[in-house]
């Protein structure tokens, strides 16, 4: 499907002029890409979009298993492409599954209960770059989007240390930061089934850079919140997350 099927440059240009951010500009133009998708599965178009439409799009979303969390963002996009081609008032009475507000039903960081089951149910799934990636995060209290620009040489490891190089952290800064030896194990077990140790060190399933979106979806599915690993870390550190 090409970008002029849906207008997506001018849609892009909208979204900046209403001030979005670059990550949030492009899971919308994907959010609408897929939305059209489905509606061509339909016999419609987005140029020829309905309520109905709309309404049937969240409850095949509902149906496939997505919860309140992921839906929310693809209807969020769809707002704003509505609001977009001048047509709010498609928007009336869309009925959506509601998102629970984690502040209210999690703690800041993981109970030693919590965290001794996050690690047993990752390890179960035997997803080496899942493993690696809880384990890195829980034992350094490094960011996701910090996470996720690591490459394979800002990692080093020796027999018995380690280290992770941010190169460009939280205000610019960057740090050395060590590698226990749980996480350097899991790491190690996961770049040596790697056949390419280039950039970048954790990889989509597409064999791109993995996003902060999606990183932040495999610690979703274990019901916590990526930011609770580093609160976590720094509880156990006995510093506040911001001094980690």
């Amino acid at each position: 499907m090409k970008k002029s099927d849906i207008e997506l440059g001018e849609f892009e240009r909208f979204l900046f002029e209403q001030g979005k951010r670059p990550n949030t500009v492009h899971d919308y133009s994907l959010h609408i890409c897929n939305f059209h998708r489905w509606l061509v599965t339909e016999g419609s178009s987005i140029h020829d979009i309905t309520r109905y439409d709309i309404q049937q799009y969240i409850n095949f979303l509902s149906i496939q298993g997505n919860k309140a969390t992921t839906i929310t963002p693809k209807y969020s996009a769809i707002v704003a492409y509505m609001k977009f081609v001048g047509k709010e008032e498609f928007l009336n009475h869309i009925k959506r599954p509601e998102v629970r507000h984690i502040r209210n039903i999690s703690p800041k960081s993981l109970s030693e209960k919590q965290r001794n089951r996050l690690l047993r149910e990752v390890e179960k799934s035997r997803n080496l770059r899942n493993i690696a990636i809880v384990y890195t995060m829980l034992y350094t209290g490094v960011r996701v989007f910090e996470l996720v620009a690591l490459n394979c040489d800002d990692v080093e490891m020796k027999e018995r240390s380690g280290f992770i190089i941010i190169r460009d952290g939280k205000g610019g800064i960057s740090r050395k930061i060590p590698l226990p030896a749980e996480s350097r194990y899991y790491l190690q077990n996961y770049l040596q089934k790697r056949t390419d140790l280039e950039v970048p060190l954790f990889l989509s399933n597409f064999r791109k850079r993995l996003s902060k979106r999606s990183a932040q979806r495999i610690f979703e599915q274990y019901g916590i919140g990526a930011r609770m690993l580093r609160h976590t870390y720094g509880r156990e550190l006995g510093v506040q997350p911001r001094y980690v």
